[in-house]
């Protein structure tokens, strides 16, 4: 039937006079949909891969799929960006699961309708129903570790209170944890499963496990673990095709078992990729599951700047092997508030690397969601490759985008006035990490920022206040309200994550209140199993002149809504004496009759965040190479809106916005 189609449409555009009485907008209209061609007749079997190509209710089908990540993009957006994968000529879309966001506490759920902040972008039903609306299949990576270049891997912060767990492993401290939450989550993802109706055509087995390594001579990674991951998905009736993925180059089949399907992640050699899973796993399909279609960017290194002739080499080569790909990213979108994640090898801290709040991955699909050079490379090779033809609809108009006029800073709350507002003051012997603190119901805290205090010192001339170990992530040094580091860009000095057993000199005072605050800049998401233990802030020992510290209030800052929107006793904000000005928040607002799309230009602000109508949009550093927040109209409001600006230096005197996004090359005088 799809090769009938093919000569009908090959007649009518090379035959004259036909192609003018039947317009190409009605015959594609007459072609099927992707579910009419592959439920016809009833579903009887879903994706298999017991023969050198895969099929689909037994019929043959090539998986071209595309990620987006519905939890990087509002949940109003989700069927322009679906429309856009299947415009494309993709059948599939791929997405990862946060399980820090849908348990934010242990037993504490949020799928939609649990009240976090991010409840509008968790409802990942919906999002599921909603690609099958758009005629296309799913493909769900559940994790429980998703790397992804999310904070923690998506691994939620709470697990570290328990002492001694092994992450990413078949220890029961950790897989007691797992159990309980894919239970949770697979039960609601098996009643959408393609064999029920459903559009989730395959489920992935952790992820990347193959690259899990340690710093111990000759680890293998824990394939029990891999098993009991499989076994939980068994158990809660998930009954579609299973697989990892990993290099196969690289990592072979170390992450891997032999029930289990194996597929591909790379950038470069496709050919070598497909040869070598074929040596791994016999005469299977093979597919790439990632093929990256850009990069994402660390916080103090240059842009990403990709090769759209290079993308097209590689795609097609991969088209013609033949293969089946899944492009990630399609869509990267954005990483909201503190949810990026890092990098960091087995040497630790110092080697650490945080990724911007920007997640435009260089993909086909801009962060916005405008089309990118890649987009119509994908149209094409599909469109010349795909040898089943189906009803692929028009491209959708771009989003609406705007620069607003810039709005002046009216108010702002300081440094004092923000921690007398505080919900907790924690009384400690010793610095504690973030982590271990009893507040979120005794989870600890996650995000944001964390604040050591030290009354009542006396400080001798040529004090030294030493700090043991590393900085975790980024630290200022108050004392009596007086800031002490004012290097914003410097990593490599005092202040950031690379100096170990670091030290400042203080002036000398006889009543001295002494400030520690320590930004967490985003957990490790991809490395070795050693670099998973990642406290966040102090808990080494602190000295003064050689005499430790003792006896210290801590104080979290988490810039959850509930407390942004009830902060009281704001100050009206004076621009001539501005540069007087320290950490504080800076609130600016502005009244819209049409809500729009638009970047704000955070460019010459020093360190810190953006707050949207009590939402925490994500970081700003002067550092770049990201010097721009997207701002998706959803999180607007018609009517009265709100900026505030968290600076950790000092602030400006106005916001400002872009059409466009903006990075910054010149690195000379920074890091």
């Amino acid at each position: 039937m799809a090769l009938l189609y093919a000569i009908i449409i090959t007649v009518l555009l090379y035959t004259p006079g036909i192609a003018l009485s039947v317009g190409l907008e009605d015959m594609a209209t007459s072609l099927p949909t992707l579910y009419e061609h592959y439920t016809q007749g009833g579903i009887t079997s879903g994706l298999s891969v017991d023969q050198p190509y895969f099929t689909l209710n037994n019929k043959n089908i090539s998986i071209y799929s595309g990620a987006v990540h519905y939890f990087r993009v509002p949940s109003e957006y989700w069927r322009d960006r679906l429309k856009k994968v299947r415009a494309a000529g993709l059948n599939t879309v791929e997405t990862y699961v946060p399980w820090n966001l849908h348990e934010p506490e242990p037993g504490k759920y949020d799928f939609g309708d649990g009240g976090s902040d991010f409840q509008d972008f968790l409802n990942i039903e919906k999002f599921i129903k909603m690609a099958q609306e758009e005629d296309l299949f799913v493909l769900v990576r559940p994790g429980p570790f998703i790397c992804a270049e999310w904070e923690f891997g998506g691994l939620p912060s709470w697990l570290l209170r328990e002492e001694g767990i092994k992450l990413r492993t078949s220890d029961e401290k950790y897989m007691k944890h797992v159990r309980r939450y894919f239970n949770v989550l697979l039960g609601l993802l098996a009643a959408l499963q393609f064999t029920r109706g459903g559009p989730i055509i395959g489920f992935q087995v952790e992820n990347e496990y193959g690259s899990t390594r340690s710093i111990t001579p000759h680890f293998m990674p824990d394939l029990k673990y891999v098993e009991e991951v499989r076994q939980l998905m068994l158990s809660n009736n998930i009954t579609e095709l299973l697989f990892t993925s990993d290099n196969p180059i690289y990592h072979g089949d170390k992450g891997t078992l032999p029930t289990l399907f194996q597929t591909a992640n790379f950038n470069k050699e496709p050919e070598r990729n497909f040869d070598t899973l074929k040596e791994l796993q016999g005469n299977k399909p093979s597919m790439a599951m990632e093929y990256w279609t850009g990069w994402f960017m660390h916080w103090t290194e240059r842009p990403y700047n990709g090769n759209v002739d290079e993308f097209k080499d590689l795609y097609e080569r991969i088209l013609k092997f033949p293969a089946s790909v899944n492009l990630y990213m399609f869509h990267g979108g954005s990483s909201w508030a503190f949810l990026n994640g890092a990098n960091m090898d087995h040497a630790g801290q110092s080697t650490y690397k945080p990724d911007v709040s920007g997640y435009d991955y260089d993909a086909p699909l801009t962060e916005n969601g405008d089309y990118g050079k890649k987009y119509t490379v994908v149209k094409d090779l599909l469109s010349k490759y795909n040898p089943l033809k189906t009803n692929v609809p028009a491209m959708p108009d771009e989003t609406k985008r705007v620069a607003y006029p810039e709005v002046r800073i009216k108010q702002f709350l300081g440094y004092d006035g923000i921690l007398s507002q505080l919900p907790h003051k924690i009384s400690s012997d010793k610095p504690t990490a973030m982590e271990h603190l009893a507040i979120n119901n005794n989870t600890g805290q996650s995000y944001g920022y964390i604040i050591y205090r030290k009354k009542n010192l006396k400080l001798e001339k040529k004090s030294v206040l030493k700090i043991l170990g590393y900085i975790h992530d980024t630290l200022q040094v108050y004392v009596n309200g007086e800031l002490l580091n004012k290097n914003v860009v410097d990593v490599s000095g005092f202040g950031f994550w690379k100096l170990k057993d670091s030290s400042i000199d203080i002036e000398p005072s006889d009543d001295a209140t002494i400030d520690i605050v320590v930004c967490n800049m985003g957990r490790n998401n991809f490395g070795t199993l050693d670099t998973f233990s990642q406290f966040k802030g102090i808990w080494d020992s602190v000295y003064l002149n050689d005499q430790e510290v003792l006896n210290w209030e801590i104080l979290p800052m988490e810039f959850k809504k509930a407390w942004t929107g009830g902060l009281t006793n704001w100050e009206e904000f004076d621009e001539a004496a501005s540069s007087r000005h320290g950490m504080g928040l800076y609130k600016a607002e502005f009244d819209l009759k049409e809500a729009d799309d638009t970047f704000i230009d955070m460019s010459k602000w020093q360190k810190g965040i953006v707050i949207i109508n009590n939402f925490v949009l994500g970081r700003y550093w002067k550092v770049g190479p990201q010097q721009t927040l997207y701002l998706p109209a959803p999180l607007l409001k018609i009517g009265n809106n709100e900026i505030i600006v968290f600076e950790e230096f000092y602030p400006e005197k106005k916001v400002t916005f872009s059409l466009e996004p903006l990075m910054h090359n010149n690195f000379t005088n920074y890091v």
